[in-house]
This record gives C-alpha cells, sequence and structure tokens, in this order.
C-alpha cells in the first residue's frame, strides 16, 4: 500500500506569504509590478493601462467633423467592450474670400477664448475637455482622452504600436504644457 505524505513549507520564510515561523505576517507583493507585460500612459486626463496580450491593433488617423474641427486619433482595439480613443483637436481654419473681413473672424475667435479664460479663470475652456452627451456616449464603453497637441498623439502611437509589436512592458508620460504667462 502506498503511503503518501504532504508536506507544508514554513510560510514567511520566501514562502507565499502569510504568517511566518514568529507568528507575523510577511510583506506582500508590490500591485506595481506585474509579470504580465502591460501599456500604461499617464495623462493629465487620468491614466489608461491594458495587457498588451490583449490589444488586437492600434491605428492612428485624422478625420473632419462638421466642416468645424480636425482630429488627429489614436485607437488601441482590444476584445472587450470598452474602447480607448487619444485624440487632438483643433478648429478647421476658417477664411475668408480673398481674405475680406479676416480680421473680423480673428477678433472673434480671440474674444471668444477670453471670454472663456473669464468664466472660469485657470480653467481649460470647455471646447478644450473631453465632452460627454448622457447618456449617448456616457453609456457607450468608450474611454477618451483629449490631448493638447497632434505630437502627443504620435508620441503614444509610436509608444504602444512598439510595445504592441515587440510584446515589451512600456510606460509613457504626457504632461501637460507650461501655461503662457499672462500679457502685463
Amino acid at each position: 500500500m502506498p503511503l503518501i505524505v504532504y508536506g507544508q513549507g514554513a510560510r514567511g520564510r520566501g514562502g507565499a506569504g502569510g504568517a511566518g515561523a514568529d507568528g507575523e505576517d510577511s510583506p506582500s507583493p508590490t500591485p506595481a509590478q506585474s509579470r504580465i507585460p502591460m501599456w500604461r500612459c499617464d495623462l493629465p486626463g487620468g491614466t489608461y493601462e491594458v495587457a498588451i496580450r490583449s490589444i488586437i491593433s492600434v491605428s492612428t488617423h485624422e478625420y473632419v467633423v462638421d466642416g468645424v474641427a480636425r482630429v488627429t486619433e489614436m485607437n488601441i482595439e482590444t476584445p472587450g467592450n470598452v474602447e480607448v480613443r487619444f485624440y487632438y483637436l483643433e478648429p478647421t481654419v476658417t477664411t475668408t474670400p480673398g481674405g475680406v473681413g479676416q480680421s473680423l473672424i480673428d477678433k472673434a475667435q480671440a474674444l471668444a477664448n477670453e471670454a472663456a479664460g473669464q468664466v472660469n479663470p485657470g480653467e481649460e475652456p470647455p471646447w478644450e475637455k473631453v465632452v460627454k452627451s448622457y447618456p449617448a456616449t456616457t453609456h457607450a464603453h468608450t474611454v477618451e482622452y483629449r490631448l493638447d497637441t497632434e505630437d502627443d498623439v504620435q508620441t503614444l502611437f509610436n509608444s504602444a504600436e512598439k510595445a504592441f509589436r515587440l510584446n515589451q512592458n512600456t510606460e509613457v508620460k504626457v504632461d501637460s504644457p507650461t501655461p503662457a504667462p499672462d500679457s502685463p
């Protein structure tokens, strides 16, 4: 008849954690460390993190919305039901035929920017933030990050594409631009 013996090693001494030989709990691993290759992006609007094995594609493209804004966008596709978009939005340039009245259009834009700064001093104008419409876009399973420059979109694309292609743990950070000093 075979003899089966189960043994249990000393916990807390290089084991899986829990009470050690002296009854004290051993430290648990830090949650930031992972054996799963991840792509992490820290932005002024939040943090996005995805397991590289879950990335199906990384893409970037440009389009015009209703003839008033040009969008440069980067997407990461995963098998889940949440989509992520990183985008830069800029108004399309409004010009008048032959330049007639262009200074009036420029002045109106400058006044709109100035007025937005007076409504919420120190805050971004509303058109520089991600805007969602309840319930259509708030329940659309979309995570969106609005970026300050087109170069920021390209930086994120280069980082995510490289991490995806090489299956490599990667972290990238995009900082807010330094605000311009107020004019005297």
